[in-house]
C-alpha cells in the first residue's frame, strides 16, 4: 500500500512537469502565431514579394536580352520609389578636361566645362568615359563652327547644348548602339 501512495505521488509530479512544459510551448506557440499574424497583416510579406518578383523579372529581362546579344543590351533605367507615378533617378557626370575652340573667322576662343545627366544606370558613363576621345573630337568640331553672331543669339547656350546633346548621343550610338545622354549641362562657359 505503500508502494502504491509512492507511485501515486511520483505519477502526479511526473504529470505535473509535463502540464508545465506543455502550457510552455503552448504559450510560445500563441506569441509567434501573434507575430506572424501582425506581420501579415501590416503586409510585411507582400512588400517583399513585390520586390523580389520585381527584381526577379527584371533579372530575366536583362539575361534574355545579354543572352541575344551581349554587346547590345540596353541599359536599364534606374526608378525611384513614388507611391504616386513611376520616376526616374536622374544621375549626372562631369566631363574632366575642358573643351577650347577657335570661333570660326574669330580671334576669339570658347572655353567650356561640360556635365551630362542620364537616367540609366552607369553603362551609360562608363561608354562616355570608355568614348571620350571620340565624344571629344564631336564638341570640339561643333564648337568650332560657332561664329560671333551665334553668340549674340539670346537662345544660343539652349541650342548649343541640345546640339551638343545629338551630336554625343550620335557618337554613342555609333560605337555602342546607345546613346542614353538625356541633357547636356555647362558648369563654366567662357568666350575670350
Amino acid at each position: 500500500m505503500a508502494d502504491e501512495i509512492e507511485e501515486e505521488e511520483g505519477g502526479k509530479k511526473g504529470g505535473g512537469l509535463v502540464k508545465i512544459i506543455l502550457i510552455v510551448v503552448l504559450v510560445l506557440v500563441l506569441i509567434a502565431g501573434a507575430i506572424f499574424g501582425t506581420l501579415f497583416f501590416t503586409g510585411f510579406f507582400d512588400k517583399a514579394d513585390e520586390k523580389a518578383a520585381e527584381e526577379k523579372v527584371a533579372a530575366l529581362e536583362a539575361a534574355a536580352a545579354e543572352a541575344a546579344d551581349p554587346t547590345k543590351a540596353e541599359p536599364k533605367r534606374v526608378t525611384k520609389d513614388s507611391p504616386e507615378l513611376q520616376r526616374f533617378e536622374y544621375h549626372y557626370m562631369e566631363i574632366e578636361r575642358e573643351f577650347l575652340a577657335n570661333l570660326t573667322n574669330s580671334r576669339k576662343v570658347m572655353q567650356l566645362q561640360l556635365a551630362v545627366m542620364t537616367n540609366f544606370d552607369q553603362r551609360v558613363f562608363d561608354n562616355v568615359t570608355k568614348h571620350e576621345f571620340a565624344l571629344r573630337n564631336a564638341v570640339l568640331d561643333l564648337m568650332r563652327q560657332v561664329t560671333e553672331a551665334d553668340l549674340a543669339k539670346p537662345n544660343f547656350r539652349r541650342e548649343l547644348a541640345a546640339n551638343l546633346k545629338a551630336e554625343m548621343n550620335a557618337v554613342l550610338e555609333k560605337y555602342e548602339d546607345f546613346g542614353g545622354i538625356e541633357e547636356v549641362y555647362f558648369t563654366n562657359f567662357v568666350v575670350q
